[in-house]
């Protein structure tokens, strides 16, 4: 398996507060993760998980995303944006994604 690093976006109708970036920070952080949006109209994280190939790593990142955004107690937005990084592959993927 690989390593893939999975960055996920999701937009939405107000810009996000520096506290709810720092509570998704706090939960992506076992994921070996990163948060961002403080400002933005819009959230993201970055996680790391171990996939076969750019699909399943997208697979597996999306519900991981989604729990930590629960876990946050952020607003649940769509997600517009997932790109991914495998460690040996380098840039693989830059997809738009509608939910």
């Amino acid at each position: 398996m690989t390593r893939w690093s999975v960055s996920i976006t999701a937009e939405g109708d107000r810009p996000m507060e520096l506290e709810e970036i720092v509570e998704l920070a706090d939960a992506v952080a076992p994921l070996d993760g990163v948060a961002s949006g403080v400002g933005a109209m819009s959230y993201g994280a970055q996680i790391l998980v171990e996939a076969d190939n750019a699909d399943h790593a997208a697979a597996l990142a999306l519900p991981l995303f989604n729990a930590a955004v629960e876990t946050a107690g952020i607003p649940v937005w769509p997600i517009t944006k997932a790109e991914v990084i495998g460690e040996d592959e380098g840039y693989v993927d830059d997809r738009d994604i509608h939910e």
